[in-house]
């Protein structure tokens, strides 16, 4: 009977997938916390794991499963783990590619109402405050306005429908333009350049590589339309956070809404990270959080806990994937979904 190790695993998630997975005749174990290479497991002999984006899959955390032939990641990213190692150990690696297009594409939308509308600034004011007044909370309306998307796949599609729903105008930037969705959809492809400097709200559906790291940076931020929204509930690292920090206080952007952030994994344990990793000398990381607090502390900022995944509909879907992908290496030899 083949182990399977799942880590970041609780609640009805747990319970979904022991259900299923002892069902198809596996050895599960389960675990709450991240793995790494500071919280490895006693037990080591399982022959799959199952992470989430808290792990961090290095060379010393693949060299304690010896028997390990699969590693699977119930996310759309993988940066959490170092493919090169693993290949050349040989083992097979699996990911989910599309479980929440729409899920994602509403919560940029609602990110964009709570700016466009002043939400999080109405509630907050009348819950903390008291406050029963609509004094400066002026909106603005988002029909009319141009949404620029920064990446028109699966994600991007269902937000620029939305929008349209909106009677808002739709620009696209996409390395893979293509005429026929432009026409199905209704909207036109631009050049980078031009949705930065067209856009009153720019939303980015990019995933995360070396080419796209800091695709938002101190050089071009400037060229975004001056009071324009940036929305990111993509990749934190797809926007240099000093150069949003700066345009934040220069009034270039009026306002930001961020789902993700650059070493987002340091703010939820910056003590743990200071101890842990004690970085020496090297303190890019440290002051990328600096500046995170920075945007925590501006009324024009709302950020979330990278949380537009986060529905039951669409954790069903990755865990459903996530299944199917350990099911079919042991039965047919391949990943469902495998990373490329």
């Amino acid at each position: 009977m083949n182990k399977i190790s799942i880590f970041e695993i609780k609640g009805w998630e747990t319970d979904y997938l022991k259900n299923t997975l002892t069902k198809a005749g596996f050895d599960c174990d389960f675990h709450e916390e991240r793995l790494s290479q500071e919280s490895l497991p006693v037990v080591n002999d399982t022959a799959a794991i199952s992470v989430f984006v808290g792990s961090k899959i290095d060379k010393s955390v693949i060299d304690h499963f010896p028997n390990l032939k699969v590693i699977t990641t119930r996310s759309t990213g993988f940066e959490h783990i170092d493919l090169t190692y693993a290949r050349q150990k040989g083992i097979a690696l699996g990911y989910v590619p599309y479980y929440g297009e729409n899920t994602v594409a509403e919560f940029a939308m609602g990110l964009m109402l709570t700016l466009s509308r002043k939400l999080f600034i109405s509630i907050d004011q009348l819950k903390e405050g008291g406050k029963f007044s609509f004094e400066g909370l002026e909106g603005v309306d988002l029909k009319g306005k141009t949404l620029g998307i920064i990446g028109a796949g699966h994600i991007g599609q269902h937000v620029i429908k939305m929008a349209k729903g909106f009677d808002m105008n739709v620009i696209a930037f996409d390395r893979f333009p293509k005429p026929e969705l432009a026409q199905q959809l209704g909207f036109e492809y631009k050049s980078f350049d031009e949705v930065l400097g067209q856009s009153d709200f720019i939303s980015l559906h990019l995933f995360y590589a070396p080419e796209t790291h800091h695709i938002i940076n101190k050089n071009n931020i400037s060229k975004i339309k001056r009071g324009a929204y940036l929305i990111n509930t993509a990749r934190g690292p797809l926007i240099e956070t000093e150069a949003l920090v700066l345009a934040l206080k220069k009034g270039i952007l009026a306002g930001a809404g961020l789902d993700v952030l650059e070493e987002e994994g340091v703010m939820q344990d910056e003590q743990g990270y200071w101890l842990k990793d004690k970085p020496h000398g090297d303190y890019t990381n440290l002051e990328t959080v600096l500046f995170n607090h920075i945007l925590l502390e501006m009324p024009n900022v709302v950020i979330t806990p990278h949380n537009a995944f986060n529905t039951k509909e669409a954790i069903t879907r990755i865990l459903d994937t996530d299944i199917a992908n350990i099911i079919e290496f042991f039965s047919k030899g391949a990943v469902k979904e495998p990373i490329k």
